[in-house]
């Protein structure tokens, strides 16, 4: 089964990461305001970042160092992945 790391910008500018076993879901459910409390007032959301995993355990593992990170590394990730 596959899995998801993903970082979001909320309206107001903000970061918000997670994981998923369905992206297009999850990003439905977060600009519904039903996936996370954070973002439920923070709509629309965007998803910037997303990296792909074997394993649910893979995925969040990666979700916890991403989430230790500061926003500009955080960013920095994001850069990479659109280049």
């Amino acid at each position: 089964m596959k899995a998801w790391v993903y970082i979001l910008r909320c309206s107001d500018g903000s970061l918000y990461t997670g994981w998923t076993n369905d992206t297009e879901k999850r990003l439905a459910s977060h600009n519904r305001g039903t996936a996370s409390k954070y973002t439920r007032g923070r709509r629309p959301v965007e998803m910037i970042f997303k990296e792909e995993f074997g394993t649910k355990e893979a995925a969040m593992s990666r979700e916890a160092e991403i989430k230790s990170l500061t926003r500009s590394e955080k960013l920095l990730i994001v850069d990479k992945d659109n280049k």
